[in-house]
């Protein structure tokens, strides 16, 4: 079976339970020899003695542990005719946790096939709408996302962007979040303070800050910006979905909005990494992501 190991852990398995078999089989008849021989727990004057009045007795344990053990012995070697535990020996039932998987991956295909055609079939607009189909997709995100993103997608200041605001760096329409669940993303922000001096780059902190605002055309980071800064994120700061480049002109910061903060950033740069989870997620799986990480969208599309 795949699942099953080989070669040497396959001998290493089989070792420790020869070994652990034989000590239990000897501890079966250590029991029943010492209870069936000759009458013990006689103290004699040759007995150590401590505290005055205690012997070294040799008392036998009671006759039921034998059966104990016996029965244990039995089940042992019943367990290893019909299941694993003989390296890759996969028993009589040839049972392993791959294939009970495996069985358990095909009920819930057979069970669950229906209902999951019938939401397959629906687009984003109407599996947001539907609560049924959103409660699903919530635990899906508790499961998968919430660890990184908080349980309500708000993200983590400075580490975890928020995915409720609508601003996504590689884009916010369903398609592009499904790219980026999907195969996940890999952003990198190079570190400049070896090509700027200290005054150049408190300009362009200082610049960038006032973006949002509208920054002065005669600021003194402006021409910085449009050197080093502006063939990602563009003249005026608007971002670009395709470098994963985030808007600088809006309210919305992960590592800080502050000149302070902006700077550090400019000086070491940033990386982030997002887990790619097309392997882990189905189709149907990531498209309830999709609809429930766009819903309070479109709900506010909806709205009068």
């Amino acid at each position: 079976m795949a699942d099953m190991p080989a070669d040497f852990w396959s001998g290493w398995i089989i070792l420790l339970s020869v070994v652990s078999f034989s000590g239990l089989v000897w501890l079966v008849l250590s029991v029943y020899f010492r209870r069936a021989g000759p009458e013990r727990g006689q103290v004699t004057g040759e007995d150590p003695v401590w505290d005055e009045n205690l012997h070294e007795g040799d008392n036998p344990a009671p006759f039921w542990w034998f059966w104990l053990l016996l029965a244990a012995m039995v089940f042992s070697v019943l367990y290893l005719m019909f299941y694993p535990g003989l390296g890759s020996y996969a028993g009589a039932l040839k049972w392993s946790q791959g294939g009970q998987f495996a069985e358990h991956q095909r009920h819930f295909r057979d069970e669950f096939a229906a209902p999951r055609a019938a939401l397959a079939g629906q687009d984003g607009a109407t599996l947001a709408a539907n609560p049924a189909a959103m409660a699903v997709a919530a635990k899906l995100f508790q499961e998968h996302c919430a660890a990184c993103h908080g349980g309500d997608a708000r993200g983590r200041a400075g580490l975890f962007p928020d995915l409720r605001d609508g601003d996504w760096q590689w884009g916010g329409s369903a398609e592009q979040i499904e790219q980026t669940i999907r195969q996940g993303r890999n952003a990198v922000m190079p570190g400049w303070q070896p090509v700027l001096a200290e005054p150049e780059l408190r300009a362009v902190a200082d610049f960038v800050a006032t973006l949002p605002a509208g920054a002065g055309a005669e600021h003194p980071g402006r021409a910085t910006f449009a050197q080093y800064c502006a063939a990602c994120h563009g003249p005026s700061g608007d971002g670009n979905p395709l470098l994963g480049a985030p808007r600088l002109n809006d309210a919305i910061w992960l590592y800080g909005g502050t000149p302070e903060a902006i700077a550090a950033t400019v000086a070491g740069g940033r990386n982030g990494r997002m887990p790619a989870f097309g392997a882990r997620l189905d189709d149907l799986q990531i498209r309830l992501l999709v609809a429930w990480l766009t819903a309070p969208r479109q709900a506010a599309a909806r709205a009068p």
